[in-house]
């Protein structure tokens, strides 16, 4: 589902252009920067370019909190986050979720107990449950954010995998405060090779992370950035992003119909390429992902999205690097067959 045409073609013009070879400002290009302040309603002033997702995270961790002190994450999580959070010294707490998104009351429980200033968040096709915020709770975090004296990293890199239904904007676009550090990213919808991303946030906090920014990364390449740009600016995007969904969407459903055909329940996401699956009472979870590899499935297990230990053995299941609807028949039926004999 990568656009692999319209990806070489951008690159072979940005390498031609005149300067593409230029060091850009270590803030990023200001056209590319102004691409993604349109998305999100704020100015390209307001906008950093990074070198994708991951290391926007890191960047924002590291200006926003010092070694040793908590951060607050979601219960479960993006492994990725937690990885990130331990290697610069923080001390990831977990705020459970339910089917709404993040609790609030814990929350602000949260907030107290610990102290924290930090909170990161996936409000939108969470990894891994699927969940988006829910509408009556959105400003209402940014609410108890502020009152706390913390910060929001909203990692919105998710945005462009939606199945067809329209979109709340993200958190960054109602911030009064300066409370949201917004993460965006174009590598999931697009392909792994391009590490672009953006930093964008409101108010003093923006000079901090431009700070750290150019110590971790010092710029993005710009035959990347012209590249990216290109890419976005042509009608081959739009079509690509329709099939995107198209195709994610299709293969949702035959994941979800596969799983209740052999009586496993599980949620419907909105967005995203991946279902989170409770594995039954008694079930041992390393056990069954073993057994699932033996049987030429390969599952994610739910241990590592969890900052402290899990209550409930989980599997994350992703219908994004397949060939399609048959092949996930083919895999949910030996899911099932290792189920039983885990």
């Amino acid at each position: 589902m990568q656009p692999e045409r319209a990806l070489g073609a951008a690159v072979a013009r940005a390498a031609r252009r005149p300067g593409a070879w230029q060091r850009p400002p270590l803030e990023g290009l200001t056209p590319l920067r102004a691409w993604f302040a349109r998305e999100v309603g704020l100015t390209p002033a307001q906008v950093l370019i990074t070198a994708g997702g991951q290391a926007a995270l890191a960047t924002a961790l590291h200006a926003l909190t010092p070694p040793g002190s908590p951060v607050l994450v979601e219960s479960p999580t993006y492994p990725g986050a937690l990885s990130v959070a331990r290697a610069a010294g923080l001390r990831p707490m977990p705020v459970p979720l339910d089917h709404d998104g993040v609790r609030l009351d814990l929350l602000e429980d949260a907030f107290a107990a610990t102290g924290a200033r930090v909170f990161y968040c996936q409000p939108l096709f969470h990894n891994p449950t699927g969940t988006a915020l829910a509408p009556e709770r959105r400003q209402r975090l940014v609410e108890i954010a502020h009152a706390a004296g913390a910060f929001v990293i909203e990692d919105d890199y998710a945005r462009r995998l939606g199945h067809g239904l329209p979109l709340p904007p993200p958190l960054v676009a109602d911030d009064p405060y300066g409370t949201v550090v917004h993460i965006s990213s174009l590598t999931k919808p697009t392909s792994p090779n391009l590490r672009v991303g953006a930093l964008i946030a409101r108010g003093p906090v923006f000079e901090r992370l431009r700070s750290h920014q150019v110590v971790d990364t010092f710029f993005v390449p710009r035959p990347l950035q012209e590249a990216t740009l290109d890419l976005v600016g042509t009608p081959a995007w739009h079509r690509h992003l329709r099939g995107l969904t198209a195709a994610l969407r299709d293969r949702r459903d035959a994941m979800v119909s596969a799983l209740y055909s052999h009586r496993l329940d599980v949620r419907s996401p909105a967005g995203g390429y991946y279902l989170w699956l409770r594995l039954p009472d008694g079930t041992d979870e390393s056990t069954f992902v073993t057994a699932c590899l033996r049987a030429g499935v390969a599952v994610s297990p739910g241990r590592p999205y969890f900052a402290a230990e899990a209550a409930e053995p989980h599997v994350r299941l992703s219908y994004a690097d397949i060939s399609g609807p048959d092949e996930i028949t083919e895999g949910i039926g030996r899911l099932a067959d290792a189920l039983g004999q885990a």
